[in-house]
């Protein structure tokens, strides 16, 4: 039988081979994880903020569609129908109230309802209204609904 190679070179060429073989793939990953990244793959998440509720944002999950100006006319309890609430605490949350029977809407705390009612505030199945001209005139509390 007849040997490729005589004997005396057969093992510096394996081991030669086999060293540049580690070395070309250690230049390899040595440069490739050196390299600087193009950009991130994914945005910095935001820290959540701790804000008030943001109305207009409990309208659209309750499925209301922005109207126009609420109306102008006599207050009266029957006007007002509460159909949603999101509480906070008293000076932060958002109501979901119905006027004169129109679509409802969206309001937070301390703004106005219609003219002479701003909501004051909120607690679970319960929002308080008043003047909003800072008087000490009588408030009006809705309660919702029953659960059926």
């Amino acid at each position: 039988m007849r040997q490729i190679l005589p004997s005396r070179f057969a093992r510096p060429v394996a081991t030669s081979a086999l060293w540049a073989l580690a070395l070309a793939g250690t230049a390899f990953w040595a440069l490739r994880l050196s390299a600087p990244l193009a950009g991130a793959p994914y945005p910095p998440a935001a820290a959540p903020s701790a804000g008030a509720p943001d109305a207009m944002a409990l309208g659209r999950v309750l499925g209301v569609l922005p109207d126009g100006p609420a109306p102008s006319a006599p207050a009266a309890a029957s006007r007002f129908e509460l159909l949603g609430v999101l509480a906070g605490s008293t000076h932060a949350g958002a109501a979901l109230i119905a006027v004169d029977g129109q679509s409802p809407r969206p309001y937070r705390v301390g703004s106005t309802v219609v003219p002479g009612y701003v909501l004051q505030s909120v607690s679970p199945r319960r929002v308080v209204m008043g003047p909003g001209d800072g008087s000490s005139g009588a408030g009006l509390t809705l309660d919702m609904a029953a659960l059926k």
